[in-house]
């Protein structure tokens, strides 16, 4: 079910017209559904329901304490890429034994923080971390567990910037040195070698890429333990993609170019699990983007519309310190009236405030007509949002809200400017 929906003119969150939301709470604003986060992480879970598995949300995407808690009420697990990740993870309620701690530096105040709190597993990345892995859990009196992340060599087919499985990739330790980094690892004391982890890359919208990244490490399986190392876990990483164009249609809504749709979460699980599952080991996933894009939504007011003679600008009081994906790397959302109130539509760019030309959202794209003080929504914010927000230009953090059916919770108030300083 699309919980972020229009209801004749009007475009809703659940049962909340979004238009109320902006005139209670302002904007720029960050709104989350409830029910399609908890819709989403089921369709991912219920492909493993019969086998030994854990779905470890992917703390990066979106870290709402309330976000957090309730996916730990779901009984997902954590994939934390620091401390500071870590303890959100604890304090929502994520048991430890099901947190894994990834990331290509850790330093060494975090392992001891991890190893000291029990989670499951280390994926580690080069030898000099297992080094020191080894060295605070024996420093600790512990034995800490690990899986060594390989990165295969496969194109995610990807935005570079978020593909993290080639050979220029800074993630992991290489296929061809994969096996030497084992024996290595399982020589080592205070380590207990359990898995293989890989990611190939985030925002994947073909199942290929993940199917030939499940043959590598079900046939690394099958020869570290012909060697004596005897892995029982598997960490596939996460990746899946979401759709960012067409997400919403309306005859009031100019049609966009569809480009390429990826398929349901749930989906990409069931082509890659009958590989995997041939292993006998432990199975652990880690999406993020595809358990919160969707049900997130980016509010924003129109605060001028004007003309150069070359272009028109739609200027909006949200900015990249809002939402930086589009300047980062001209990542593309759907962007729509949160009433409908026209069907013309004319070619502009729709900009924030900050000083900076990479401050937009949408580059020549065909829109409604607006006038000042207009709501727009920027659809498929839910993930890699609020996270990347900062306080460039001196400006605020914007707040968060969860509607659940029709109840509305703020889960993050709106910075202040006292709190700038």
């Amino acid at each position: 079910m699309q919980y972020i929906r229009y209801q004749e003119q009007d475009l809703l969150c659940e049962d909340v017209p979004l238009s109320e939301l902006a005139e209670e709470f302002g904007t720029p604003l960050y709104v989350y559904s409830k029910n399609q986060i908890v819709e989403n992480f089921r369709a991912i879970k219920a492909p493993l329901a019969e086998i030994n598995s854990v779905v470890c949300y992917a703390l990066k995407a979106n870290s709402n304490p309330a976000i957090l808690a309730l996916l730990a009420e779901e009984g997902a697990g954590a994939d934390v890429v620091s401390a500071g990740e870590l303890s959100l993870a604890l304090n929502a309620g994520f048991a430890p034994g099901r947190i894994a701690f990834a990331g290509v530096g850790k330093r060494e105040d975090e392992i001891e923080y991890a190893l000291k709190n029990d989670i499951c597993i280390f994926n580690a990345e080069s030898t000099q971390e297992l080094q020191l892995i080894s060295l605070v859990a024996m420093r600790l009196g512990k034995k800490a567990r690990v899986g060594l992340r390989v990165n295969p060599d496969i194109d995610a087919q990807s935005h570079p910037y978020i593909t993290t499985g080639l050979k220029e990739n800074k993630f992991g330790i290489s296929a061809g040195e994969a096996f030497a980094a084992f024996q290595f690892a399982a020589g080592l004391p205070a380590l207990e070698v359990v898995g293989v982890h890989t990611h190939i890359g985030s925002q994947i919208v073909k199942v290929e890429p993940f199917i030939e990244a499940a043959r590598f490490v079900a046939g690394l399986v099958g020869k570290l333990r012909e060697a004596g190392i005897m892995v029982q876990h598997i960490d596939f990483g996460g990746g899946f993609g979401v759709q960012y164009v067409n997400v919403l249609t309306h005859e009031g809504l100019p049609h966009e170019n569809p480009g390429a749709t990826p398929p349901p979460p749930g989906d990409f699980v069931g082509a890659i699990l009958p590989i995997l599952k041939e292993t006998g080991c432990s199975i652990w996933f880690e999406p993020g983007r595809s358990i919160v894009a969707n049900a997130g939504v980016l509010l924003t007011n129109v605060l001028y519309t004007k003309e150069n003679g070359t272009k028109k600008f739609i200027i909006v009081d949200a900015g990249m310190n809002d939402l930086l994906r589009p300047a980062l790397y001209e990542a593309y959302h759907q962007i729509v009236p949160v009433k409908i109130a026209t069907y013309e539509h004319e070619k502009v760019d729709i900009v924030g405030p900050i000083c900076e030309t990479g401050d937009f959202f949408a580059r020549d794209r065909m829109f409604a007509k607006v006038k000042r003080n207009d709501h727009l929504a920027i659809l498929t914010a839910g993930a890699y949002g609020y996270v990347n927000t900062s306080n460039y230009n001196a400006r605020p953090r914007p707040a968060e809200i969860l509607v659940n059916g029709g109840k509305v919770r703020i889960v993050r108030e709106r910075q202040t400017l006292d709190q700038l300083f």
